[in-house]
């Protein structure tokens, strides 16, 4: 079971003068697991639902594999889509909920009627190929004990995972998911992560996810694709969209601890800080106002204030098992927090040393240190610590 790419070209739809979506030009590569991640209302889900067939464009196309799909129905789109709320039929078996995409497909409404199979061979065939087909999914998904229950008797994890089996029965060669995991409690959704990701693996369809959870999609994907009112902002590899955003708007969007900004100005390639020269070179940096902006772990407690680019008042100190998290006044620095994470173990050490008391001393780290311009583009400057590589 092989997935086809999928080819977006200039896509745009507009709901009367609003434009939800603008000009999107997506290209996704045959068996790729690539997520559409953006806050909600930047228009991820409409752009799922246009693939899906549900919503039209009002420009613009859509190719799966060397097909022109943008004005065909859903059903002839050899894409199977599973939402967030996942409606199985609370009658039937998760058996039978697994198998009606195939039922609907291989037998004619005669065929289906109760007692068919008594007296049609074909039909008990046909039944017995379903059956097969339906064991190998469930067996693919860890639900062959719950195969006779009905959906009323089992958890909502268990559940999601029926609904993904619906969806990949009939062997589609594009799986589409929006926020399946929204409604499930974390620890779940980190064990659903794992077993959708090892499902892209085994069955090679062409995974194309839709979340707000960027811890989700970084986990996930081969590609991420931020999008940010109705346009894609940037779409590469997690890591490149964590250490190297294109616009502010990605990196802020991006990490489990919010990134830290702060307002510098360039002056002959210095940056300067609160009108204090900082030990970093931006050479290829225009002069202009800009943003410094930091990863949590871009900056280092160190022990001597000699090495350090500021001292800060220490606010908190956040504990989450191997890492820590300090947050320190910055409002000298013209900003309102900085937050820098460490492990552990070194947060320990030098609280013993006396190096972290209710002041802080911080080194940046120049080779993660991001310069965005007054627009919010990120420079294209290299930052070094002054004086190396003269």
């Amino acid at each position: 079971m092989h997935g086809h790419g999928i080819k977006i070209t200039n896509a745009r739809k507009q709901f009367g003068r609003a434009e939800i979506l603008q000009r999107i030009d997506l290209d996704i590569q045959a068996g790729e697991f690539l997520t559409l991640l953006g806050p909600s209302g930047c228009g991820k889900s409409t752009l799922l639902r246009m693939i899906a067939g549900f919503d039209q464009l009002s420009s613009g196309s859509i190719q799966i594999g060397d097909r022109e799909i943008t004005r065909l129905p859903p059903k002839k789109r050899d894409v199977a889509m599973v939402f967030q709320s996942y409606a199985l039929y609370p009658h039937m078996t998760v058996a039978k909920n697994i198998g009606m995409p195939l039922e609907m497909s291989r037998l004619s409404f005669r065929q289906r009627l109760p007692g068919s199979r008594l007296f049609s061979r074909q039909v008990r065939e046909i039944h017995r190929e379903i059956a097969q087909t339906v064991d190998k999914v469930a067996g693919q998904l860890d639900l062959k004990p719950l195969l006779d229950r009905k959906p009323a008797q089992l958890s909502g994890g268990q559940r999601q995972r029926v609904a993904v089996g619906r969806a990949i029965v009939r062997q589609p060669s594009v799986f589409l998911m929006d926020e399946p995991l929204s409604n499930l409690d974390a620890k779940l959704r980190i064990q659903l992560r794992e077993e959708i990701s090892d499902l892209h693996r085994r069955t090679g369809i062409t995974f194309l996810y839709v979340t707000h959870d960027q811890t989700e999609a970084m986990a996930m994907s081969n590609r991420v694709a931020v999008m940010q009112s109705g346009r894609i902002v940037q779409c590469a590899k997690p890591q490149e969209i964590y250490n190297r955003p294109s616009e502010l708007a990605v990196a802020r969007f991006v990490g489990s601890v919010a990134i830290n900004e702060l307002p510098v100005t360039v002056a002959s390639g210095d940056i300067l800080l609160a009108q204090r020269s900082l030990k970093l070179r931006a050479a290829e940096a225009p002069n202009d106002a800009c943003t410094l902006a930091l990863r949590p772990e871009s900056l280092e407690a160190v022990s001597h204030d000699e090495e350090a680019d500021f001292t800060l008042p220490l606010l908190h100190v956040e504990f989450s098992g191997s890492e820590v998290t300090l947050r320190c006044d910055a409002s000298a620095l013209g900003t309102d927090r900085i937050r820098v994470q460490m492990r552990a173990e070194r947060f320990e050490r030098l609280r013993g040393e006396g190096a972290i008391e209710d002041q802080v001393a911080l080194r940046i780290l120049a080779q993660n240190a991001l310069l965005f311009s007054r627009t919010g583009q990120l420079m294209p400057a290299q930052l070094a610590t002054r004086g190396a590589g003269r």
